[in-house]
């Protein structure tokens, strides 16, 4: 193989690298992004879900316990988790992709019982009680989510009203959900999760397409310098090169001997190509 097909082969597969390394970094940042994404919008619906929570119990409870008797009870009114959950539903009526649960070990309505994975997140919430958030990619019912879960822990005695013991609690609410689930809660534990689940399948798409929209503008810039580098290693080094080895084949031939080497640059090849001459004009005295 030439020295000439030996450099076009050096740099193909030196450009093949390349690409193959923009197309594996492009492609992970891309989903890194989009996985960047997903957090920062569903750390914002988490948080509006938890000050709704809390504004439903620090403003609106207080002043619908002064209109009502205390035995009553109207979660539409009174609970901070039915109105975070039902506020999000209007949500999700313009922004379907996502789903929202307030994943719960012990509930009240069974709508919100925690499956598998959620009792997962909130043991690992129990266990570290300095964790504020968890987020990552799970398979839900056959698609491929990414979750964002924050923890719910019973903060104040008020919770207990509702949540402690069963005879304790208001008479509607015993009523509406009845007593064998969603009492007998403890004081600092934690006991469900609030959790936003969005598909991943949009973002991986669109990462994807941005992946290689990037390899194909990096594979056409590294093609175009490939071209201009062959293009110079050609003229500057390989033909040179070619030149003086037929040029020499023939002096050793006795061939040409009077047609003096006329490459005068300075560089190795200049310097070879000096060699070369002194060589040819030692021939021509030695045949002389």
């Amino acid at each position: 193989m030439g020295i000439r097909m030996r450099s076009i082969l050096v740099m193909g597969i030196l450009g093949l690298l390349a690409i193959a390394v923009i197309g594996i970094t492009s492609y992970k940042l891309s989903v890194g992004n989009a996985l960047d994404e997903a957090k920062v919008k569903s750390s914002i619906i988490l948080n509006y879900a938890m000050a709704t929570k809390k504004y439903m119990k620090q403003v609106q409870r207080p002043l619908v316990k002064e209109l009502i008797e205390s035995d009553r009870f109207y979660p539409e009114l009174m609970s901070g988790f039915v109105s975070a959950r039902g506020t999000f539903e209007l949500f999700k009526e313009s922004s379907p992709d996502y789903t929202f649960k307030q994943a719960t070990l012990d509930p009240l309505n069974p709508s919100n019982r925690a499956d598998q994975d959620e009792v997962e997140f909130i043991k690992n919430f129990s266990k570290n009680p300095s964790l504020k958030s968890s987020e990552g990619r799970i398979n839900k019912n056959g698609v491929d989510v990414f979750y964002f879960a924050q923890p719910i822990k019973v903060g104040s005695a008020g919770c207990l009203t509702c949540h402690g013991d069963p005879y304790d609690a208001p008479k509607d609410q015993i009523e509406i959900y009845g007593t064998e689930t969603g009492y007998n809660w403890k004081m600092n534990d934690t006991v469900a999760a609030f959790v936003v689940y969005i598909p991943t399948k949009a973002a991986m798409t669109a990462a994807k397409k941005l992946s290689f929209t990037l390899v194909m503008i990096g594979a056409g810039g590294i093609f175009v310098i490939l071209l201009i580098l062959w293009f110079f290693l050609d003229r500057s080094v390989v033909l040179p090169i070619v030149q003086l080895a037929q040029q020499t084949e023939s002096f050793s031939l006795g061939e040409n001997l009077d047609a003096p080497i006329n490459n005068k640059s300075n560089d190795e090849i200049g310097t070879l190509a000096q060699a070369i001459e002194r060589l040819r004009i030692s021939l021509v005295k030695l045949l002389q």
